[in-house]
This record gives structure tokens, sequence and C-alpha cells, in this order.
């Protein structure tokens, strides 16, 4: 017996997680939060379709929330075995699913201010910051290109995948009643023109590929013409007069947009601003990224220091957030969370979308529901704390800093295994799915399988033998 189950990210680009079963173990690949409107971020609070007692193992891809952020859930409802994952990744998830926990914690109080009022039942968070750092003592990590055995008859093999710091590839070889197959996870696949990772490592054996299809209807533009359209960006927002909000997410645009601001810093003419990095985690996760600079190419930290940007500044306290509301011109804020669905970045939205002579720059993928994809959808409103606020402000959306794949990368991966394995499309929209199947049929005449959740494959049916 071996099945697949996917549980998460299929058909939506959040909440990544994958239940592999055999007739001796279960083993999770990936536990991500869903990420949306307050619907479907509920279903973040579902049991699993399986006892916590049966599951043997967790292998995480990455530390993205998307993919890392039920791990505390998962300890809290009782599980408590191994989690593998890239160093990098241990490191990260540290100040990620504390974080993490924190907003759940602050989204439950203010919850529960409304339901005291209304005479209704208060709610518990999704988990607590205890159950964030008790979570990473079950975490074991893997270096890159080590194979091991994590089960009997289970394999594991961590590959750069080039999206953030520490972030994987997963190959599974998987042995089970004399049958032997070996399963490919795409994981987040990085953009090949990255300013800052090394480009994703090539597969060339597999029985099954999971591919990620975020951006499988698309490409991007190249480096160079987005550095040209940040220029532009910048001297717009100088013309204008007022300041620029940047939500990024803490974890791998952030620090590709600090170094792009340090090498063109006199081309954009950066010394007319004021540059505020506002988000405790992305300071931190910025560190974590000066104490692995073996991992990328780029020399973003010079002896172990900051991006050297005179004009910057790193805002840890709430007091020194809440100041950067009374500047009305002048500053360039990067702030989280990258989709706009909680953290800082808000409270500037609230002070600055409104006026006409602010911008606004989406430097990353906004999933559906979310308050960032209302903006790259020019809704002339948005909604902060029950307060409807109009978008005056220019928002423009910068796609080639992304840190995934596009089309064209997620095909040219997929064409360097030896034979045409069989590939199912996940953590990608319906639009981008089918853009994407429609493509791998045209150029490997291979069938993409568009799974949704609660879809079972059944492993041993297919092609045995992948080395």
């Amino acid at each position: 017996m071996m099945e697949l189950k996917f549980l998460g990210a299929a058909g939506t680009v959040t909440g990544s997680c994958y239940l592999l079963t055999t007739s001796r173990h279960t083993l999770l690949l990936d536990c991500g939060q869903i990420q949306g409107n307050r619907a479907e971020e509920e279903g973040n609070r579902a049991p699993l379709p399986v006892p916590l007692e049966r599951i043997d193992a967790v292998v995480l891809s990455h530390a993205h929330i998307d993919h890392s952020g039920r791990l505390p859930l998962l300890h809290s409802q009782g599980y408590d075995g191994p989690i593998y994952t890239h160093d990098a990744t241990r490191a990260l998830c540290e100040i990620m699913l504390y974080d993490s926990a924190y907003l759940h914690e602050k989204d439950a109080e203010w919850e529960n201010r409304k339901r005291r009022r209304k005479g209704l039942a208060t709610i518990e968070p999704l988990y607590t910051r205890g159950d964030a750092e008790r979570v990473m003592g079950q975490f074991r990590s893997l270096a890159y290109d080590e194979r091991r055995e994590i089960l009997p008859g289970i394999e594991v093999r961590l590959r750069d995948a080039g999206h953030i710091l520490g972030a994987a590839i997963v190959e599974l070889w998987i042995e089970d009643g004399g049958e032997r197959r070996k399963l490919v996870f795409s994981g987040d696949l990085g953009f090949r023109e990255s300013p800052v990772m090394e480009d994703p490592a090539y597969v060339e054996d597999a029985d099954v590929v999971l591919l990620e299809s975020t951006y499988g209807d698309r490409n991007h533009r190249s480096l160079e013409s987005t550095l040209e359209e940040l220029r532009t960006i910048f001297e717009a927002a100088d013309d204008t007069g007022g300041n620029v909000l940047i939500p990024a997410f803490a974890v791998g645009r952030t620090q590709d947009l600090l170094y792009l601001m340090t090498q063109h810093f006199d081309e954009w003419q950066l010394g007319r601003w004021r540059i505020f990095l506002d988000s405790p985690m992305a300071i931190e996760a910025t560190s974590i990224y000066a104490a692995y600079r073996h991992l990328y190419r780029a020399d973003l930290f010079r002896d172990g220091r900051w991006p050297r940007l005179p004009n910057f500044t790193a805002t840890r306290t709430s007091e020194e957030s809440m100041a950067l509301n009374e500047i009305e011109s002048g500053a360039i804020i990067i702030a989280g969370s990258g989709m706009c669905t909680g953290g800082r970045i808000l409270h500037h939205l609230k002070h600055n979308v409104w006026r006409p002579e602010c911008h606004v720059v989406i430097v990353g993928f906004q999933a559906h529901g979310t308050l960032g994809r209302k903006l790259v959808d020019k809704a002339p409103h948005i909604r902060l704390w029950q307060e409807a606020i109009k978008v005056n402000a220019t928002v423009h959306t910068v796609g080639g800093l992304s840190a995934h794949a596009d089309q064209s990368g997620l095909l040219e991966w997929y064409g360097r295994f030896n034979a045409r394995p069989p590939v199912w499309l996940v953590h990608g929209e319906d639009k981008a799915r089918a853009a994407l199947a429609d493509k791998l049929r045209e150029e490997y005449g291979v069938t993409a399988r568009r799974p949704v959740p609660n879809d079972v494959v059944d492993l041993a049916g297919g092609r045995a033998g992948a080395a």
C-alpha cells in the first residue's frame, strides 16, 4: 500500500499539506496554514483525516507559513514525532512560528472583545506562543543533498529549491511490500533570475512529481526590466511627494529588496528618502540570512553586517512603528505581512492609502481573498478594523521580484527528468494550473493532473524503480 492524499494547496496557493500512507507508516509532507479571508482561514481548525498517533514523521519543505504554519497546532493536538527539514528552515521557523502564534493570540483577543459585548462564547487562538516554542523541540535538521532514512522503508533527500533560505525540493524513496517508488515534491521553486538565491537544483528521476504552479499561467518580466520598473516607481513617488509602502514577506522578499536597494542606491536616487524596515520578524530573519551566507550567491552581507544603506532604519518597537505614521512624505516603509493579512503594514495603509500622493508597491503573489489581492485588483475601498478606507494611492504590481518560478521555469525544471513521470499540479489556483497543464501536454505529451482536496493517488499503481 502506498497512497498520497491531498489535504491542502490543491487548487489554492496556501495550506500546503499532503499525507503519505504505507502499510507500515504515515508521513505528512508540509503542514501549512490556510491564508485568505476569515471563512477560508477557519479551515485551519479542521482536524486532519488521520489520528495523530498514526503520524510517524513530518517532512517540511520550507519555513513560509503556508507550508509550516499548522505545526504548532499539530503539536498542541498531541503530535510529538520528528519534523525533518533543512537547518536554515529550522532557524527561520523559530521566529516565524512564534510570530504567527502572537498574531493568532491577538486575533482571538480582538474577536473575544466583540463576542463578550454581544454575549457570545469566546474562542481560543489557533495556537499559542507556548505551542510554537515547544514544537521547535521536534525539529530535526538535514543538510542539502544528504540522503537519510527517516523511517524503515522511507528515505529523504533535500535539494536546494532556490526559493528562500533553506527552501527544499523533497525527494522521497518509499519501499513497502516489495514495491519501490520515488516521489519528488518541488516545494516552492525559485525564479532563476533571483538577485539573491541560488538557482533551483534539477532532479532527474521520479515515479511521481508534485509540481507547484503558482505562476503556471504567466512569465515574469526580466530582472533588467524589473529594475527599471522600480527606478521609475521611486522617481514617480518622489515627484508626487508622498510615502512609499512595500508590503513584503519577512523572509525572502525583504532581503531581495534590501540587496537591490544597496546595489542601485545611486541609480534609483534613494538618498532622497528615508528607508525603514518596520518588521521585527524581518529584522530577525535578515540576521539569520547573515548567519547562512554560504547558501546564496549574492554578496548581501559583508562581515555579517546589514546592507550599507546610509539612510536605513530598522524599527523594532511598537513606539518606533507608530512614529512612522507621523511622516507624511519621503519615507519608504517595508513592512509585513506580504499579503497584507496582518502586521504593521495595515497601520501604514490606514494612514497612507487614502492619500493620492502616496504609492503602494506590491512585490509578491497575493492569494485570493487577501487584502493584498484587493489592492492588486484595484478595489476602490478596503476595510481595516471595520472601517472603509478609500484607495487613492497609486498601486504598482511588480511581478519580476517573485521568489517563485514562472511558467517557463516550471516547464524547464520538469523537462530535466529523464523520463516523463506523471505529474500532479499543486500550490496554484485553477487558472494557473490549467494553463500549465496545457503547456505540459504541448511540450512533453504528459497529462498533468489537478487534484482537489481529499483526492488520493495510488503510488503503487504507477511505474516502479526510480533510482
